[in-house]
């Protein structure tokens, strides 16, 4: 069965191989081409190529009807009548050409007779840089060269290795491009000075050439393998004493250890002999990521380095923090004796840290004291407290992780902004790129030798409520002017930027705004308010979101018109540091209705139009419009009363004006002093003046002055006037009372011209106790009238209206001083009789009003 099987199987090989030949021989059955001197040829060589018809394979008997065609490729280059063509080609190409032999016998088809390949190349050039390998003790040995040049031929290259004892070994590689041979053979170490020579050779079609050869040792060629199982192992858990462990094949001498943080590029290196798969390392970082790698080699000084094994990454143990913290601080006055403190710091760097920072200690202490007064722990890099504005106050803060704490960084809690001498000056911020911003300022004058340090703050505009933006700082030299703040700046923001000068426990300050790129607003403020005070108008807005002020606002603009007008608007320009919300406008006409509205402008222009609102100043008109008529008036009136007519006419009408109850009050004499001294004596007994002028020995009880009703009818008469008309001086006192017997003879003394009684009572008013009897009133001790004020229930203002015996004796010159015209509009009683309480009128029941006597 098996027979049977090989027997088909050798019978469908020949039937192919005849198909193969019957092929051939079709392909080129009506003629031949020829190549001389050969199919494969050297670059710049010339070949010629002949074609030729086989009997009775042309056209006709006729060789002229035999049109033969010579292609290139698809490009005709020969045309020649007859059974045969010959043409000499040159100047090919490297590579292979196709040339193929056509017959013509019409105009339109052509047939096909045969073609020839031609090879163009050169000769193989010496193979150069031929080295051996042998992968680690039981590897094989592989080498490689470089070739040179393509040959564009098929080139074989042989390799051919010569050993002690006449060892040889060779192999052939009929690759193309054939650059590498493996022997497939083991060098050992048996021998291991013993020497080994190779050799590559290149043959082609034009010839052949061979490498020089290579001699080289055991040692020489095998390379290591890679370690492998690397480890490490930190001793006591520090990183201050560290292992380093691998495996390693048993011939290794020598080793090289790198290793490097992972985020540094460049590497450190240690070469170690005899290690025996272990070295120790003692600079290591605490708390940082490495990578190590390790490579080995059979020989101290010769032989070739392993590659380099898998990198082996660790994170490294912790240690306690190093470094103070950048500790910054910012207060706010919350009343007058309570303050509320702001302080910030950074993270520490991963070499400071020296680990994961678990929290950080704050620690407030008042200066007098020394002691601690609040110890707090946080996990932020923030704290923020209230404390009094009357003692002096420092903190302390510390950052520890799970093996201690860093020394603390203490600072005083000051007025950073307290001394003026110490404030930078001309403080300017430009931009430097998109993210950079360059702070300038110049040295705070006389006190610039005292700056021990600058530090520029900065922090995003956050108008509105909301979490505050982060606060960042950085510290300068006393001797740099300048800082480039790139820490969180991004563009369209702008960034309210301050300069400090520290010196001791003073601080002088700076501030400005600045931002590292703009564009105008994309939209403008919002009028949410306008009322009007005094005349002008508040105008209030919102501020423009921070997205969309696109920068620093320099100013703001008001624009107004009257409604309905269509003029061009008035407009004010504020600065955004004069009025950042509110301003004042006084231009505005009263009771004119305007429309208002409002623009932003950045240092790349203005922002559209905000709303717009209208309104009405509803105030009173201008003041200076009353002033002019105001002046007149006050000249004219002035002019008038200057005029003594004119006084005492105003005088006399405002007196008639004046109502009753305005009148002067008089004392009631009942309750006076020289009432109680002076008792009032029986109804009968005799009133001399002189009696009453003179001392009266003192009684517990005063004796009540009986004064006899003289007046039986009063008629009410219209009173014209105020003023008492008293007699001239010349009159006196004697004018009334001659002596003490007509006193006393004559009840009727008491019932002389009522126009007296004014009289008597200011000549008793001016008697002291001890004046002598007889003696007169002296008329420099007559009390004026207004001496007795007015009073309801004593004397009356116009007693001297009663009826008079005699006609009042009147000066010219009284006659010229106003009249008094009642107009009251109270009504005014009639005097009455003196009957209500009989024929008996004491002084302690007698009262008088201004308008009437009275009970």
């Amino acid at each position: 069965m098996a027979q049977t099987v090989r027997a088909c199987y050798l019978a469908l090989i020949f039937i192919i191989m005849l198909l193969l030949v019957k092929g051939e021989i079709d392909v080129c059955k009506r003629g031949d081409v020829t190549v001389k001197p050969s199919h494969v040829i050297s670059l710049g060589s010339a070949v010629n190529i002949s074609c030729s018809l086989k009997p009775k394979q042309g056209c006709s008997w006729y060789s002229s009807f035999n049109r033969l065609i010579l292609y290139k490729f698809d490009r005709r280059i020969k045309l020649q009548h007859g059974h045969s063509l010959s043409s000499q080609v040159s100047g090919l190409p490297l590579g292979t050409t196709l040339f193929v032999c056509k017959l013509a016998c019409s105009s339109s088809e052509e047939v096909r007779i045969c073609g020839a390949e031609i090879s163009v190349g050169v000769i193989p050039e010496q193979p150069q840089n031929l080295s051996c390998i042998q992968k680690g003790e039981r590897g094989t040995v592989a080498c490689t060269w470089d070739r040179g040049r393509d040959t564009h031929l098929y080139t074989a290259y042989t390799l051919q290795l010569n050993g002690p004892k006449n060892l040889t070994w060779q192999k052939q590689c009929n690759d193309h491009y054939c650059d590498h041979l493996d022997l497939g053979i083991n060098l050992t170490p048996e021998s291991p000075d013993s020497s080994y020579i190779a050799k590559v050779t290149a043959i082609n079609s034009l010839g052949s050439a061979s490498s020089f050869p290579s001699t080289f040792t055991f040692v020489d060629i095998v390379k290591p393998l890679s370690p492998w199982d690397i480890r490490i192992k930190f001793v006591n858990a520090s990183v201050s004493r560290c292992t380093l462990q691998w495996r390693d094949e048993g011939l290794v001498l020598l080793n090289r250890l790198r290793y490097r943080p992972n985020n540094s590029r460049s590497w450190n290196m240690v070469i170690t002999t005899i290690a025996k798969g272990r070295h120790d390392l003692l600079d290591l970082k605490p708390f940082t990521e490495y990578e190590f790698q390790v490579s080995s080699r059979l020989h101290l000084y010769k032989g070739i380095w392993s590659d380099w094994s898998e990198a082996l990454r660790i994170q490294t143990p912790e240690e306690e923090p190093t470094g103070p913290l950048d500790v910054w601080y910012m207060k706010q006055n919350i009343d007058y004796n309570r303050q509320q403190i702001f302080l910030f710091w950074k993270n520490l760097s991963v070499s400071e840290a020296r680990g994961k920072i678990l929290h950080y200690r704050v620690t407030l202490l008042e200066v007098a004291g020394g002691k601690a007064t609040l110890q707090n722990i946080t996990e932020h890099t923030s704290w923020t407290w209230v404390i009094p504005r009357t003692e002096n106050w420092a903190v302390a803060v510390s950052a520890a992780n799970s093996k201690g704490s860093s020394l603390p960084t203490r600072i005083n809690i000051t007025d950073l902004c307290g001394a003026g001498l110490l404030a930078p000056g001309q403080v300017s911020a430009n931009s430097e790129g998109v993210d950079n911003i360059l702070v300038t300022w110049e040295p705070p004058g006389k006190a610039s030798s005292a700056v021990q340090e600058y530090v520029v703050e900065w922090r995003a505009l956050h108008p509105g409520v909301g979490p505050q933006p982060p606060l960042n700082w950085l510290r300068s030299y006393p001797y740099n002017m300048s800082a480039l703040i790139s820490e969180n700046i991004k563009p369209y923001i702008c960034y309210e930027i301050r300069v400090h000068a520290l010196s001791g426990d003073q601080g002088g300050c700076s501030s400005i705004r600045g931002d590292s790129k703009h564009k105008a607003p994309r939209s403008g403020p919002h009028i949410n308010a306008v009322t009007e005070e005094k005349g002008s108008i508040l105008i209030s807005w919102d501020e423009i979101p921070a997205q969309e002020q696109m920068g620093c606002i320099l100013h703001y603009r008001i624009y107004w018109k009257e409604r309905d007008s269509s003029s061009q608007p008035q407009l004010c320009e504020i600065p955004y540091r004069v009025s950042p919300n509110s301003h004042p406008l006084d231009s505005l006409r009263p009771r004119v209705t305007y429309v208002l509205w409002m623009t932003a402008l950045t240092a790349a222009g203005e922002s559209p139009q905000g709303n717009e609102r209208e309104f009405c100043l509803q105030g009173k008109a201008n003041w200076s419009t009353f002033v002019a008529p105001s002046i007149c008036i006050a000249i004219i009136m002035v002019g008038i009363f200057s005029m003594r007519y004119f006084r005492q006419k105003v005088l006399v009408l405002l007196s008639a004006l004046r109502p009753q109850w305005c009148s002067r009050q008089i004392p009631d004499p009942a309750n006076s002093t020289w009432a109680k001294k002076h008792p009032i004596v029986e109804e009968k007994t005799q009133l001399p003046l002189d009696r009453l002028l003179t001392d009266r020995p003192t009684s517990e009880e005063p004796e009540p002055l009986v004064i006899s009703e003289v007046l039986h009818q009063v008629t009410p008469v219209f009173r014209h006037g105020l003023h008492l008309k008293w007699p001239g001086k010349r009159r006196g006192v004697q004018g009334h009372y001659t002596s003490e017997e007509d006193g006393a003879s004559s009840p009727r003394a008491l019932t002389a011209e009522t126009g007296q009684l004014v009289d008597l009572y200011k000549v008793l008013g001016s008697r002291g106790p001890h004046t002598k009897p007889g003696s007169p009133a002296s008329p420099s001790m007559v009390l004026p009238v207004d001496y007795l004020p007015t009073h309801e229930g004593y004397l009356p203002s116009n007693v001297d209206y009663l009826p008079s015996r005699e006609p009042p004796i009147t000066d010219p010159l009284e006659e010229l001083e106003p009249q008094h015209i009642s107009l009251s509009i109270f009504p005014s009683t009639s005097l009455h009789p003196l009957t209500s309480c009989g024929e008996k009128l004491t002084l302690d029941r007698l009262k008088m009003g201004c308008t009437s006597l009275m009970l």
